[in-house]
């Protein structure tokens, strides 16, 4: 029998939904794969991003050490995905899937960078404390 935690199950659905739309988002603005309703609603769907992002970060008890873990790993996927971004448009245009995968970043970093700065913040006044 497998034991859940039912404290963060919140935080954990607004991650998985909010990756899956990011990576269908950064699909669909492709000349791969075009979802022409879907590119068209992509400034809603933004939104919507960046309020999964806040209530992963929300989500996130600040007085354990997973605050921690995720603002490491956190900070290095923004990181990461913002450089990727650049480099991946230069180096993967010849195959056609530059674009793609630009805007998967883009959408991931839609996600991540609310919830980085939420816990960051909770984490700040945390340590402050007296």
């Amino acid at each position: 029998m497998v034991l859940r935690a039912k404290e963060n199950s919140v935080g954990a659905w607004a991650f998985f939904i909010g990756v899956v739309l990011a990576v269908i988002i950064g699909i669909s603005t492709s000349s791969i794969l075009p979802i022409s309703k879907l590119a068209q609603y992509s400034s809603p769907i933004y939104g919507i991003l960046v309020l999964l992002g806040l209530v992963i970060g929300f989500s996130i008890k600040v007085s354990e050490r997973d605050s921690q873990a995720f603002l490491l790993t956190g900070a290095v996927l923004v990181l990461v995905s913002r450089f990727g971004m650049e480099s991946v448009t230069g180096s993967l245009i010849g195959i056609g899937i530059g674009d793609t995968v630009a805007s998967t970043f883009s959408a991931l970093l839609t996600l991540f960078v609310p919830a980085t700065i939420v816990v960051a913040i909770k984490t700040v006044f945390s340590l402050s404390r007296i």
